[in-house]
């Protein structure tokens, strides 16, 4: 019959699913967050998961709604309600009704938050230089290029509503 494709042995399936460049994406990014995790936490910021930074990069300087960073964490309400409350109590954030609209709360960074974001950059520039120097200079811009032309028709780009802002992680 004209369209039938041969079966695909299992062992072909599973090389398939382990090396599909979305997988190996997936596979990068979560070295680079294990990476910051591990060298965040040895700067002090001890007891942070994934989840938890995802939602101090999102807070912008002047605050914001939790509503507003739901949407940039890409959760609901309800699922980032206990981060927001595990990160008020390690004392990374602080909650406050938005003077704007008093049914909203407002999130905005501590002291220890701003201290984070700090410890995230150098962090970031650390594991930057760790894969430049197994790159090379012009293998880490060509990575870096590539990955950005990906993104060129997505709204995930580089600059775009997403912000370049991405968990340590």
């Amino acid at each position: 019959m004209p369209g039938r494709r041969a079966p695909i042995a299992e062992e072909q399936i599973e090389e398939l699913r382990q090396q599909h460049i979305g997988r190996l994406l997936l596979r990068a990014q979560r070295d680079f967050s294990d990476r910051a995790i591990e060298k965040l936490s040895a700067r002090g910021h001890t007891g942070l998961s994934l989840a938890h930074t995802n939602i101090i990069v999102h807070i912008d300087s002047a605050g914001t709604r939790l509503s507003t960073l739901a949407d940039r964490a890409g959760v609901s309400k309800q699922a980032i309600g206990n981060l927001v409350i595990d990160l008020e109590h390690k004392g990374y954030i602080a909650r406050t009704p938005d003077t704007a609209d008093r049914r909203a709360t407002l999130i905005s960074l501590t002291e220890a938050g701003w201290q984070f974001l700090r410890d995230a950059h150098q962090v970031k520039r650390e594991i930057e230089a760790e894969y430049r120097d197994r790159l090379g200079e012009a293998g880490m811009r060509s990575l870096r290029d590539l990955l950005a032309l990906l993104l060129t028709d997505s709204s995930r780009a580089i600059g775009g509503p997403d912000r370049e802002e991405e968990p340590p992680t």
